[in-house]
């Protein structure tokens, strides 16, 4: 029974991030009564505070490069030069153009924002924003994550840092400190750099982005050390500290312990789920390790509650959130799409050179016991890439060497976050490499790099 004059629904999502969302206007679409509960800005961390203006900072940092390499293209505008907190400003501009376009989508869909803190309540069906009491026949948790803490260090918000601040710093430091090399971490360690800012990047295990396949990981490794950034991989922070106008760090890495002196540190380990305070005890939502257990449908251990993206744990990323919340919701409606594939998603990295990957990787693939084919095309060897004056880099394709079967595809190069797209097509579809091989692709296209990778790996390169 609805608690005494509660609103009701079909579906109340607690979190409006690009899962929540997406999930709220697919539950209109499929004829459902649906609201939305969140604290803070429509479109979550991802839109206000993360994926989008990270990724506008970048083209910023991109353009800048670019301008200064303007002759190597017969061009001359002058020296280049750069107003930081206009890059700074229109980042902001930027995810709140974003922002406005969720809030005219949930006007669109007929979806009611509640401006509060959802928690569940201990009843099934009971949800209370703020201090109003909802009813729904299902509620769907997307309350997302934020950055994992180093125990023992503390942030101030203004030396010692979190993505968030690093978004909207007033003045560029001459020196940071950046811990952590996995997506977050090496986008800012690239956006800094490119202005000029003197990086360390550390990373307590043994290579920059850690997850990719270990060739994309050291090739980035030396593209940015050929920027200037020194890096420290299988290296850990001893201590870090505030001391006045900068901050102090004792690293312990292979050589021994080293001191950096930095005017920021930027804490980029990772990401935990927001688990507390959302009335998970009270309605016997199991979670461990600060994410929440959920099946392939995304149900809860608790009938009737759903859950999705960060605080459900990895893969961490804005459009597996998207993807388990339209298969939670299609589910709840009867449409069982099944489960998603994790081993088919793709990955991005907006650092430049780009990384994008998707499948297993080479170790991973041989971990599995595949016999394997690998097939590698440099990007220097590319009409596109040598005319758009962006040669780093390389596409590498993983293949099972009895039946084809494309296992991976990992690249480093421009644009290469718009390319895996083909890739996490063709492992969707359980395409062969044969499959790529017969499909003609358009000349010149960074896309080539993919097939001639794959004719690569069966001895019919081409073009290297």
């Amino acid at each position: 029974m609805a608690a005494s004059g509660a609103r009701n629904y079909d579906l109340v999502v607690i979190g409006s991030g690009p899962g929540g969302y997406t999930a709220a206007i697919r539950a209109s679409q499929l004829g459902m009564k649906a609201a939305i509960v969140e604290q803070a800005e429509l479109g979550g961390v991802c839109l206000n505070w993360g994926c989008i203006p990270t990724k506008a900072l970048l083209r910023s940092a991109e353009l800048f490069e670019v301008m200064q390499r303007a002759a190597e293209y017969g061009l001359s505008a002058g020296q280049a030069g750069y107003d930081w907190k206009r890059v700074i400003q229109r980042s902001r501009q930027v995810a709140d153009r974003m922002n406005k376009g969720v809030a005219f989508l949930m006007k669109k869909n007929g979806i009611d924002v509640i401006p509060r803190r959802g928690k569940l309540g201990e009843k099934a069906g009971d949800v209370i924003a703020g201090d109003e009491p909802l009813q729904a026949r299902n509620v769907m948790i997307a309350t997302g994550g934020r950055p994992r803490m180093i125990p023992g260090i503390a942030v101030d918000g203004e030396r010692i840092i979190t993505s968030r601040e690093a978004l909207v710093l007033s003045e560029r430091p001459d020196r940071i400190l950046i811990v952590g090399a996995g997506a977050i971490g090496v986008e800012f360690a690239y956006f800094f750099a490119s202005f000029g800012t003197k990086v360390t990047l550390v990373e307590m295990l043994p290579r920059l982005l850690p997850i990719e396949d270990e060739e994309i990981s050291k090739e980035l490794e030396r593209s940015f050390s050929r920027k200037g950034m020194a890096i420290r991989t299988s290296t850990k922070v001893s201590s870090l500290a505030r001391d006045g106008d900068l901050v102090r760090a004792v690293l312990a890495g292979p050589k021994g312990e080293e001191t950096i002196e930095a005017d920021v540190a930027l804490i980029a380990i990772g990401v935990q789920g927001n688990v507390e305070d959302a009335g998970l005890e009270a309605a016997k939502v199991h979670h461990e390790k600060g994410f929440i257990q959920v099946d392939g449908q995304m149900r809860t251990s608790t009938p009737g509650v759903v859950a999705i993206g960060d605080v459900v744990g990895p893969p961490l990323l804005a459009h597996v959130a998207s993807a388990e919340g339209i298969v939670a919701v299609e589910s709840l409606a009867g449409r069982n799409r099944g489960a998603i594939d994790y081993r088919k998603i793709p990955g991005c990295t907006y650092c430049h050179p780009q990384v994008a990957s998707v499948g297993l990787t080479e170790a991973a693939a041989r971990e599995q016991g595949h016999e394997i084919k690998i097939g590698r095309f440099p990007m220097r060897a590319l009409g596109k890439a040598v005319a758009a004056g962006a040669t780093e880099g390389f596409a590498k394709v993983v293949l099972d060497a009895k039946y084809g079967e494309i296992l991976g595809v990992h690249m480093i190069g421009a644009e290469v976050t718009e390319v895996i797209a083909e890739a996490s097509l063709a492992l969707s579809g359980e395409a062969t490499a044969s499959t790529i091989l017969s499909t003609v692709h358009a000349h010149p296209t960074m896309a080539e790099s993919i097939l001639e990778a794959t004719a690569n790996a069966l001895g019919e390169s081409i073009n290297i």
